[in-house]
């Protein structure tokens, strides 16, 4: 190693911050770093790691490489993440998180404390709320994942697991929604469970405690709670395929637009109630900016996904289908829904909101505590009126969406 260069300068600076680096010379760390975001507490960075990006940030007591060579690329890290191998972008992971050997984690992703994943997993514009666990051999794209109360009764993806998210049309209005953000930001709602070598064809909605049987490929939604499903393959036949058809296309919008009502009351939750807990925290306000981020990208590749999607339908439908034209015309309106630009939507949700945070505030004193158990802990009368203010925002949303779309059922 060059010992005038940058990096050797870094390097150095976080060995004498008490960053424990056996191999300092097989290390990369970017020009753009900021030294001052990395924490030198427990830290322990393997041989081979490369670490680039001016908005990366890493916390006391995570580790990078124990199984193989990390690369992290402006991603902030939360307390005691355990990042084994792999490649990481433009992601969160909050305390705890951690992700085995051959993991892909691509921009839009967040990792609550203690999600993760084993070996060879891939992710992109994915959310897996607290203890939400993945196997190993899995892609697992454009979703979100709730349920489960701990490390030992979570919500679980089998090995060999696909979220097929990418259509014959070329399209990835497909995420999919494995639980919901009102009843999962509680943290007290029964796991979902997937079963190994199986698969969804998004969008699918799935409720809590449902338990999809291993083999099953999910085509349907099933947005009730606690269903044991079996589906079985399509029998074996062929016929005229017509692109662009989208004979679900009432569907495909309708779990387009929960998902992106399900974000906005995401961040609505991480606004009130993350944020003061995270601000007590090392490097918290950095942590939750980089929460922000990661929403407000998710909603924007939801966006562009559904305008894309809507320029093919348009262009592929006949004069009379105003049904599919519908969307091609209102898209810009719901880009302004979906980014803040709404203020009746707010509206609706404000007096259960209050309800809900002065409840709140004189239940919990002090955001300092730790935030699984405080959540966790909340009286039933004042997480259900939490329950009550974010379901009236996702539906706030849905219902101004369904007066734009009226021919698509929403």
């Amino acid at each position: 190693m060059d010992l005038k260069s940058k990096s050797y300068e870094k390097i150095k600076q976080l060995i004498e911050k008490g960053a424990d680096i056996p191999h300092p010379g097989t290390l990369d760390i970017g020009d753009e770093v900021n030294v001052d975001q990395i924490s030198g507490k427990g830290v322990r960075i393997y041989p081979g790691c490369r670490i680039y990006g001016s908005k990366t940030l890493i916390s006391a007591g995570c580790q990078l490489g124990y199984e193989g060579p990390v690369t992290i690329d402006n991603c902030q890290l939360g307390v005691k993440v355990d990042l084994k191998g792999g490649f990481f972008s433009k992601s969160v992971f909050l305390e705890k998180a951690n992700m085995g050997m051959g993991a892909h984690v691509r921009e839009g992703c967040i990792l609550e404390e203690e999600a993760g994943g084993a070996h060879t997993v891939g992710l992109k514009q994915t959310i897996l709320f607290p203890f939400v666990t993945l196997g190993s051999l899995i892609n697992f794209c454009d979703c979100f994942m709730a349920g489960g109360t701990s490390r030992s009764n979570h919500s679980e993806v089998g090995s060999s697991y696909i979220h097929f998210n990418f259509t014959p049309e070329a399209d990835k209005t497909t995420p999919s929604l494995l639980g919901d953000v009102p009843r999962g930001v509680m943290l007290n709602q029964p796991p979902i469970f997937l079963g190994g070598q199986g698969g969804i064809i998004g969008p699918v909605r799935l409720g809590f405690g449902n338990v999809v049987a291993a083999g099953s490929i999910l085509r349907h939604d099933y947005p009730g709670d606690n269903q044991l499903i079996f589906e079985k393959s399509p029998s074996s036949t062929s016929k005229d395929y017509i692109p662009f058809m989208y004979p679900n296309f009432s569907r495909i919008i309708k779990n387009n637009i929960l998902y992106l009502a399900n974000l906005t009351a995401l961040e609505a939750w991480y606004t009130q109630i993350r944020k003061p807990f995270l601000e007590t925290r090392e490097f918290g306000s950095l942590i939750y900016a980089g929460l922000l981020e990661q929403l407000l990208a998710s909603k924007k590749e939801r966006l562009k996904r559904l305008k894309a999607m809507a320029g093919k339908v348009t262009a592929s439908s006949t004069e009379k289908d105003g049904k599919r034209n519908e969307l091609f015309d209102q898209i810009g309106w719901l880009e302004e829904l979906f980014t803040g630009k709404m203020p009746e939507v707010t509206a609706a949700a404000e007096k259960p909101q209050e309800e809900f945070l002065n409840d709140f505030e004189k239940t919990v004193k002090d955001k300092s505590t730790d935030y699984i158990s405080t959540i966790q802990n909340l009286p039933a009368e004042v997480s259900g009126k939490g329950v009550t203010w974010l379901n009236g925002f996702v539906n706030a949303l849905a219902q101004k969406a369904a007066q734009a779309l009226p021919s698509t059922d929403l």
